[in-house]
């Protein structure tokens, strides 16, 4: 297992196929992502985990964290969580935070994540906001 970065254009396959595949590729791109910093994690020099790092003023937020089914509970989004909150940590980030899919809250759980306020909905799908203070 390999974590390397990627260009936001490499993210776009992995985060349409697991977050929004009724969905055409471009609803996958966001705002910002020409200046955020995008993680992947390799296995045999196939991609198979993406994640985006949006750092500003109020801490960094994490994005379009995605693994392929077929890696997941493998240890891959964990090994790739930690380094994303080393690397948070080394810049002097003080809050890491993001918008949570309720089906993760526990995967985030395990890392100190707390969730905040009530859930809400993007496309009919439930999340949480969480964050943790570095």
């Amino acid at each position: 297992m390999k974590i390397v970065h990627l260009t936001w254009e490499e993210t776009i396959p992995i985060r349409h196929k697991v977050l929004w595949p009724n969905k055409p590729p471009a609803f996958c791109k966001i705002d910002g992502d020409e200046t955020a910093l995008h993680y992947g994690v390799e296995i045999d020099l196939e991609l198979v985990c993406v994640a985006s790092v949006y750092v500003d003023s109020e801490g960094a937020r994490l994005r379009k964290f995605a693994t392929l089914a077929e890696y997941q509970n493998r240890g891959v989004g964990s090994a790739l969580l930690k380094r994303m909150l080393e690397d948070a940590r080394s810049s002097k980030v003080k809050r890491f935070w993001f918008d949570a899919r309720e089906s993760a809250l526990a995967f985030y759980s395990r890392f100190g994540f707390v969730a905040e306020g009530a859930r809400f909905f993007k496309e009919d799908v439930p999340y949480f906001r969480m964050s943790i203070n570095l």
